[in-house]
């Protein structure tokens, strides 16, 4: 009995753990187990010269990105790469991701027979590989990182996950998880820091690509692409901008939203040439001082106004808009799908036929309800919904002149400050509300000065929310709103990222 435990031990630890192969796109495809990864089919010749591509997917996401409605595996196989498939937490940050990624990369690096492997991520991927090359000390086994739309400075919406006025559906999707937290702007300016100044950073050369599409008014990326266009061009759902790292090489930014970027047809020809190459990454201390302060000077336009909760039955949200607005894309965003959605204009026009989708990024799971009208009537809106018990955020997108003009910044660990340009603005009163670990403070103001400093303490280590709504007239008279959201970090020394 004894020897028969001995061999069932000594055989367990035998079987390789981790390695599904041959199944790829078949009725066993992975399940999107953490930790696991699997084996492309191999190419019936080798060539030495090419390195075995490991595709790592983003957020919310799985293995099954490369080849489920994507023909990039397919795309890699036919020209000849042997590939690899691996599955991290879509839910956690890189501090978790990242060693398992080590792990996994050293595995896949001996399957190989210690050949050098090239990473090809998407999205957050590309943040949980770099974690694993730079802090986890991965990077013997890897040769190039190759990024595609990775939000390497964060994302605004993840900024927005955490708004006050996002708290009931964040809650109710899950979407406030470990990834949307790492992923907010402020959080990422200190994991820049950590990362950019580590002794491994130039170990692999990393190649970037970026996008700038999002899709026609209804896509599921339309909203997202709205709301972060004022943060600069944008694939709708990461910025051009955030897409960026200052010491890697950027080899095309392009018409690719945030899902077509990773389909082989989209960007496999124009990578590959970047998979057999040696060329070193390089450092200049002034492109990376420029594009720092790039990311710090990038538009914050005050164009968006937020409002959110949860109700039975119905609801009646009201919002207004000034004269001389172009245009409003007002979104419905729900956990659940509804059949009875309208927005009425101050005259009582009633529009009732919304765009639907279906949220594939941080709200995923979300349902989308979107109007657009051009050139809409100054005053009092409102959207009227009818539906059993839901949570919602109500999102409103204005093109205006006045998006300019207020603005939230000068953030320090006593005070914040809110500005507004005195040409256009007669009087502004707003209400502001910072939120850390579930717990809210309030601050009002009225009749502000052009710059209005507020006392707030940002001394506690972690990410405050900062959303701050504003009501005012403009210099004609006319009544106008907004709302703005900003994250802020604090270090364990007391240091203010924002």
């Amino acid at each position: 009995m004894k020897r028969l435990l001995m061999l069932v031990f000594v055989l367990w630890f035998a079987i390789p753990i981790g390695v599904q192969a041959g199944s790829i796109g078949g009725k066993n495809d992975p399940s999107g187990i953490p930790g696991q990864w699997y084996l492309g089919d191999t190419p019936a010749s080798i060539d030495p010269a090419k390195p075995p591509i490991v595709f790592v997917h983003g957020f919310n996401s799985s293995s099954k990105t490369w080849w489920e409605n994507n023909d990039m595996y397919q795309t890699a196989y036919q020209n000849g790469y042997q590939t690899a498939f691996i599955d991290v937490h879509p839910d956690k940050n890189m501090w978790t991701n990242g060693p398992l990624l080590s792990t996994k990369l050293r595995e896949i690096y001996n399957h190989f027979g210690g050949k050098k492997l090239v990473v090809v991520a998407h999205s957050k991927g590309g943040i949980d590989t770099q974690n694993a090359l730079v802090h986890q000390g991965a990077y013997p086994y890897v040769s190039n990182l190759i990024t595609l739309s990775t939000p390497h400075h964060g994302s605004q919406l993840a900024d927005l996950a955490y708004s006050s006025w996002t708290s009931w559906l964040s809650g109710i999707l899950g979407s406030k998880n470990d990834a949307t937290y790492s992923l907010q702007m402020a959080y990422m300016k200190n994991y820049r820091t950590q990362t950019d100044s580590h002794a491994n950073l130039y170990r692999n050369p990393i190649y970037t690509f970026g996008g700038t599409s999002w899709g026609g008014f209804g896509s599921a990326l339309y909203w997202g692409g709205v709301y972060l266009n004022s943060y600069g061009k944008n694939d709708g759902a990461v910025t051009v901008t955030s897409s960026r790292l200052p010491y890697a090489t950027e080899v095309r930014v392009s018409s690719w939203d945030h899902s077509s970027i990773r389909e082989g047809r989209s960007t496999f020809s124009l990578f590959k040439p970047y998979l057999t190459s040696t060329q070193a990454a390089s450092f200049v201390a002034s492109s990376f001082a420029e594009a720092s302060a790039s990311l710090d000077e990038e538009a914050e336009d005050s164009n968006e106004i937020h409002r959110g909760g949860q109700f039975k039955k119905q609801a009646t949200q009201t919002f207004t808009i000034e004269d001389g607005t172009q245009q409003i894309d007002v979104d419905w965003l729900t956990d659940q799908k509804m059949d009875d959605v309208q927005l009425v204009s101050p005259s009582g026009k009633v529009h009732s036929k919304p765009a639907r989708s279906k949220d594939e990024g941080i709200f995923k799971g979300a349902h989308h309800h979107m109007f657009q009208v051009a050139s809409p009537e100054a005053g009092t809106w409102k959207v009227e919904v009818k539906h059993k018990k839901a949570a919602y955020l109500m999102s409103v997108n204005i093109t205006s002149a006045l998006n300019e003009d207020v603005h939230l910044e000068s953030v320090t660990p006593s005070s914040l400050e809110v500005t507004h340009t005195e040409n256009k603005i007669q009087q502004i009163d707003g209400d502001i509300k910072i939120t850390k670990n579930g717990k809210t403070i309030n601050k009002q103001f009225k009749n502000m000065n052009k710059k209005q400093k507020i006392a707030a303490s940002f001394t506690e280590e972690g990410v405050y929310n900062i959303t701050l709504d504003v009501k005012g007239t403009t210099k004609n008279g006319k009544s106008f709103e907004r709302t703005l959201v900003k994250s802020v970090y604090v270090d364990r020394n007391g240091k203010v990222y924002k």
